[in-house]
């Protein structure tokens, strides 16, 4: 199976920008947005031969995931069943007969780590709904982790060490996710990969000067590590601050 994930940071926005393009010459099996940002009556979006599902936060506008998939799943769930955590609309899980299957968007600790300690405890609660899915069967997850989990996931770890997304407090919340029996595919296929990054600020021609970062991700249960193919990520592809990663994987 291939399995596609991307922060499209707006999807009417990337639609204007080549999207269709991009989804029929990836052409996977699930393919997964964050940051859509619209209710799914905003927009009209045909692609015949997928079942669509949509988690919209309820401020308008906003944060937003979307699941595109060829095979019907046995049941679609929204959020993470907490009241705190589910009106942002950035989780949908789908069940397979083997597998579950999820995307996420990550909250974003913001400029002066206003939302850090949100963060903290979304974390946490995130993990913990992810390892209760992984006692029933295996999980694949990916999305926007909001994250660079390590230096080499970076264009410059020393200047933005304190920053949102590069902070001592997020990477080892993303050290623990690990620690619960997952694993990071494009790391474990790649450990010391540089200069292949998902998201570029549209400031200071980052992405023309490849000043990156590493936040977008495919995670799986550890016992699926053998079945991986190949982990992806599509920096040839534009219409986004982020490009779209991709996963593809032999299930059992």
């Amino acid at each position: 199976m291939q399995f596609i994930s991307w922060n499209v940071n707006g999807l009417r926005a990337c639609l204007g920008k080549g999207f269709m393009d991009s989804f029929t010459a990836l052409g996977a099996d699930i393919f997964c947005l964050q940051e859509t940002k619209l209710q799914p009556e905003q927009v009209e979006l045909a692609l015949p031969g997928y079942e669509l599902y949509w988690n919209s936060a309820e401020k308008k506008g906003y944060s937003g995931t979307a699941v595109f998939c060829r095979q019907k799943p046995l049941a679609v769930s929204y959020g993470i069943g907490m009241e705190e955590h589910d009106h942002e609309g950035r989780v949908i899980t789908l069940e397979f007969p083997k597998f579950f299957f999820v995307t996420v968007y990550t909250p974003n600790s913001q400029r002066e780590l206003a939302r850090l300690s949100y963060r903290m405890k979304w974390e946490d609660a995130f993990r913990a709904y992810i390892a209760g899915l992984d006692v029933k069967k295996p999980v694949v997850f990916c999305g926007d982790l909001n994250v660079a989990h390590e230096e080499i996931d970076l264009k410059n770890p020393r200047t933005n060490h304190k920053n949102a997304g590069f902070t001592d407090e997020e990477r080892n919340k993303f050290s623990e996710l690990l620690a619960a029996g997952f694993t990071d595919t494009f790391r474990l296929l790649y450990p010391d990969k540089e200069g292949i990054y998902s998201w570029w600020s549209y400031m200071r021609k980052a992405r023309e000067n490849n000043a990156g970062w590493r936040i977008d991700y495919f995670l799986v249960s550890n016992r699926l590590r053998e079945y991986i193919v190949d982990a992806t990520i599509h920096n040839e592809i534009f219409g986004s601050d982020h490009c779209p990663v991709g996963l593809k994987i032999d299930l059992p």
